[in-house]
């Protein structure tokens, strides 16, 4: 892609991208495809089976797409005239993915499937540069053997890997001991070993496979098989439902949401069993369909007894006081098998088979409990005395206190017994294998390695056996413990089969052996040969080939804000994707692996697993927890205020670190992603008081809307590139800056971009984020900042969860990077409104009415967070708590739920159809449409004479625009959009009725109701 189509795609040089600054300019203050590496960075995350082998070789929380990776890295080292094409081809993208994004959606549209190849070359990330491609990069740093890549907060690696991959010096660090490890086997072990490591990896796993299933075997059952010697069955997993006794009856009551095993029907009855009067228990019953399921016997945190001569709400305390207690258990409710048969046969007699998975009730002989109870009195003592399993506690002082409340004060408990008893023999046979190949501490560097795979196959055990792994009915697959990001209770829980042959423990292994083979060719080891015929495991394959690479990788495990092996100025480029300030306590989650992985990668690495936890106090994070005591200090500001202040302390020290370390031209790239300003404000505080100025912003959407964090949320697609030089040091007689001169400078830059941002696809949340790149570059440009004129304290909103802001000491004349945050939203709520309405009026809405049309366009979602309305409402000029809370929304937590017009009509908010906020005269409208007839409602709107108020006609565009469609909400009636959607589609009928020739049908609308004849 040359300049000129980069510019004709809307990517020309942002605005005062290093301008007045004595150093080279770099490629990506000048130029980058941003919309062909969103499309190409979507693509990469699409395939949930054809992921990048840095995904699951081990959990992380945050990873950048390895395309967009590359692209910060190398852009940020190349000139800014270096060859577009060659940059495209080096980053893998050797097509047009923005238009085979069109094609594919065309002949979707036409219900056609292109097929694999739709995009007419591989994806991108699986390109890895060739030696001559390297050498045109290094070309460009003519004083060094390579260029050298830091990335002081690596995480999961993206970053290090890419920089290695480009034949670069990467320098990666990490806090975390978890993610050093995976650094190391991420970037580091790969490259250097190569095929060696894939062998001595899978002979070792083939014998921890064998020794585990030797000895722990005996604790699942076989699966009964069918008489058709054709046919046979191997069991899948077991569900498990948490119990508790009611207080009432005595009864043992499993405790589920739900009893559905299938979105087809079948599901689970429950069969209460009384004869006994001292064990009432329940039996359970496979029926295959919904009618036959019986109820959930929990919500909302009470529970139900499913005892009918009984049939009372057990109260919540009650459950967390048996759990705490140690008077909740498990009952094992159903098993999951695979049935295969055999279809016919090939010309070989070799067997055709299908499978297909079923459920069945639990058998006797599935009741291991006692032999499993006395094999851990038996062994637990052995093993705490060798520290074979974790005895440590889960943490007092965290966001997320499920686990204390629910009964599992140790991280041990978050296992049920035959988990917990797999897992220590997995430990037990880790420690054996670790003796056999030399002892820990004097393992051959090439055992150390291929053990921490092994490690890895453990905690992947870990992840999907645990209380928190769910069964989904929906896909009929076991859930990991991670598939969200805290420790939520689980009621009922899944546990797989390990010992099955091709289940449990060899998945594992298997899928780990996967990731490292396919990371070793990333790393640019040639490809294995494919297996031959008879082949029984893929080391067979490989041979002796023992060589081994120098590879030009560091990876340190230390705080951020003390590399204290980077020498100063020593730097080309600082890419950091930097810790996402309160969305993921990394420490906290990690600690789940940790407390295993001293216990096994520990023996290998015991420098880094030396402490008794993860390190919370220098973890660069917003962490409230941490700052759990100040609500009891008066003064203090209380946790929100701490935990934002120390996570911009914390990023000054590391950007101020980073300053440090780089060249005098180098160039620190940031990519962040968050859809809170309070993030941002913390994050370019840190960044001007470290000396950095921005000198250009990129937004590269890097999220698909179907991702499981990001579907049907507010949440951010986009990731912002900021382009960071070091800034210049103001003369001593330099004047000052006036925020009055810069703020109409930010809202200019801001409108000057924003429609480049909304033509390559940002749309709602993610064209404001678009927006603060250009308005922290300003911003940043003429810092320091003063007030020529005091500002006016803004009324802080009750409750509302602001981090920043008002939560400083006030000082009417300084200025923050929120201010500049302030004025792009105001540049961005100007466009959009624009937007929002074709047909061009002398009209206008008031202040109400536009907050409820610019939140909705811009979070598309009734639940969105407090601070963001916050902050909208003062761009608009509206009182949060007089004119929003309790009249258009209400205030749950950190988020605000907008009210539909039912639900304003049932809290007798609704205000005057005939007032100046119309917006209460739209929910009139919709919610008599909703309850009685269109009829009826034509005459409210005649009356009250808005048929001929142009006013009125400009917001029923706007609001049509905004609200979801039924079929956007959904079927569910209670989906979060459901009434919303109830609104727009009577408001829509209104609009054909009365306002035909006015207002135009919007787009998503004529799909669904078509023009009126």
């Amino acid at each position: 892609m040359n300049t000129r189509a980069a510019d004709a795609a809307g990517q020309a040089v942002p605005a005062g991208a290093a301008e007045g600054t004595s150093h080279s300019p770099r490629l990506i203050e000048r130029w980058l495809p941003i919309e062909a590496l969103g499309e190409e960075s979507i693509r990469e995350r699409r395939s949930m089976t054809a992921l990048p082998p840095t995904y699951y070789l081990h959990v992380w929380w945050a990873r950048r797409p390895l395309v967009a990776s590359r692209a910060a890295i190398l852009a940020s080292l190349l000139p800014a005239d270096a060859d577009q094409d060659k940059f495209m081809h080096l980053l893998g993208i050797h097509g047009d993915p923005v238009e085979a994004k069109r094609r594919i959606a065309e002949a979707d549209r036409q219900g056609v499937r292109l097929g694999k190849d739709a995009y007419g070359y591989p994806r991108a990330f699986t390109h890895t540069p060739t030696d001559n491609e390297a050498s045109w990069l290094t070309k460009h740093f003519p004083n060094s053997d390579v260029p050298v890549v830091l990335d002081p907060t690596s995480g999961g690696g993206s970053i290090p890997f890419e920089a290695l991959r480009l034949g670069c010096a990467a320098s990666a660090n990490e806090l975390n001991p978890v993610a050093w490890l995976v650094l190391r086997a991420t970037i580091e072990f790969p490259a250097r070993y190569g095929h060696a490591l894939i062998q001595r990896f899978h002979q070792l796993g083939e014998q921890f496979s064998a020794r585990i299933k030797d000895r722990l075997g005996a604790y699942y059952p076989e699966e009964p098989q069918p008489e058709d010697k054709d046919r046979w069955n191997v069991c899948d997993g077991y569900l498990w439902a948490r119990t508790v006794s009611c207080p009432y009856c005595g009864g043992k009551v499993p405790l589920s949401p739900n009893w559905k095993l299938n979105n087809k029907g079948v599901g689970v009855k429950l069969v209460p069993v009384t004869e006994d009067p001292d064990d009432r228990h329940i039996r359970f019953e496979v029926v295959h369909t919904a009618e036959q399921q019986s109820n959930g016997t929990v919500k909302s945190g009470k529970g139900r007894c499913p005892f009918p001569d009984c049939a009372r709400i057990i109260d919540g305390d009650e459950i967390k006081r048996q759990a705490q207690s140690k008077q909740m258990g498990d009952q094992l409710y159903a098993v999951v098998f695979k049935q295969h048969w055999i279809t016919g046969y090939t010309k070989d007699w070799k067997p055709k088979t299908k499978a297909d998975r079923g459920f069945r009730a639990p058998r006797d002989e599935d009741d291991v409990d006692d032999q499993v109870r006395q094999m851990l009195e038996e062994k637990l003592p052995e093993w705490e005395a060798r520290n074979i399993v974790p005895d440590e506690a889960y943490p007092d002082q965290t966001n997320d206190n499920r686990p204390h409340q629910y009964g599992m004060p140790l991280w041990r408990d978050m296992f049920n017994p035959r988990q917990l008893l797999g897992h220590g023999i997995s430990a037990e046979v880790f420690h054996e294998l670790v003796d056999e190949c030399g002892g820990a501490g004097d393992c051959s560097d090439l055992d150390s390695a291929a053990l921490s795979y092994l490690s890895f196959s453990l905690n992947k055990i870990l992840n999907y056996n645990s209380r928190m792994s769910v069964w989904m009915p929906t896909r009929e697959v076991l859930a990991n413990t991670f598939n969200r990001h805290d420790f939520a209770f689980c009621w009922s829980h899944a546990e797989m089969a390990p010992t099955i042959t091709g289940l449990g423990y060899d998945w594992t292994i298997e899928q780990t052996g996967k990731a490292l083979q396919e990371l070793t060719e990333l790393a640019g080891w040639a490809p294995l040969p494919k297996k031959r015929k008879g082949d029984k495991s893929q080391h067979d394959l490989i041979g002796t080939d023992t060589a081994q690479r120098d590879v030009p990788v560091t990876v340190t495990c230390e705080s951020a804000d003390q590399l204290v092996d980077v020498e100063d100025r020593s730097v080309d480029a600082v890419v950091i994707d930097p810790p996402y300030y309160d969305n993921v306590m990394y420490a906290e989650l990690s600690d789940f692996f940790y407390v295993w992985l001293k216990r096994t990668a520990g023996l290998l690495f015991p420098q880094q697993f030396r402490d008794h936890l993860t390190d919370k106090d220098r973890e660069a994070v917003a962490n409230p927890a941490k700052f759990a005591s100040f609500k009891q200090v008066k003064g203090s500001g209380g946790v929100n205020q701490r935990a934002a202040r120390d996570y911009q302390e914390r990023m000054q020290a590391i950007f101020a670190e980073c300053r440090r370390v780089l060249k005098a031209d180098g160039v620190m790239t940031l990519m962040f992603t968050h859809k809170a300003s309070g993030a941002w404000d913390a994050l370019a505080k840190g960044l001007v008081d470290a000396g950095f100025q921005i000198t250009a912003s990129w937004p590269v959407q890097t999220e698909a809307e179907g991702s499981m964090h990001i579907k049907d949320k507010n949440a951010a697609k986009s990731t912002i590139f900021l382009v960071c030089r070091p800034r210049p040091e103001a003369g001593a007689d330099a004047e000052p800056t006036w925020w009055e001169d810069v703020e109409p400078q930010v809202e200019r830059i801001v409108r000057d971009r924003v429609g480049e941002f909304q033509q390559i696809g940002m749309r709602g949340v993610d064209l404001y984020l678009a927006g603060f790149g250009p308005a922290l570059q300003v911003f940043s440009e003429h810092w320091p900042i003063q007030r020529g004129r005091p500002a006016q304290k803004p009324q802080r909103a009750k409750g509302a969860q602001l981090k920043l802001m008002e939560d400083e000491e006030w000082d009417p004349y300084a200025v923050r990077p929120e201010d500049a945050l302030n004025a792009a939203r105001n540049a961005v709520k100007d466009w959009r409104l624009e937007q929002l309405a074709q047909v061009q009026r002398r009209s206008h809405v008031d202040p109400l009415t536009e907050w409820f049309v610019l939140a909705w366009d811009a979070f598309k979602a009734a639940e969105f967070p407090a601070d963001e309305a916050l902050k909208l409402a003062r761009v608009v000029g509206v009182n949060f708590d007089a004119q929003l809370r309790g009249r258009l929304l209400e205030v749950k937590g950190s988020d605000v739920v907008l009210w539909d017009s039912a639900m304003r009509s049932k809290k007798g908010v609704l205000g005057s159809i005939s007032g100046e906020v119309l917006i209460d005269a739209l929910h009139h409208v919709a919610n008599t449409i909703r309850g009685q007839n269109l009829e009826t409602a034509k005459q409210m709107v005649q009356t009250a004479e808005l048929e001929r108020d142009p006013n009125f006609k400009t917001a029923i565009e706007y609001v049509l625009n905004v609200l979801p469609t039924p079929s956007a909400a959904g079927a569910s009636k209670t989906s979060p959009l459901a009434g919303a959607a109830e609104d727009g589609a009577a408001l829509e009928q209104l609009r054909r009725l009365l306002f035909e020739n006015d207002v135009p049908q919007s787009n998503a609308w004529r799909g669904l109701f078509g023009q009126v004849e």
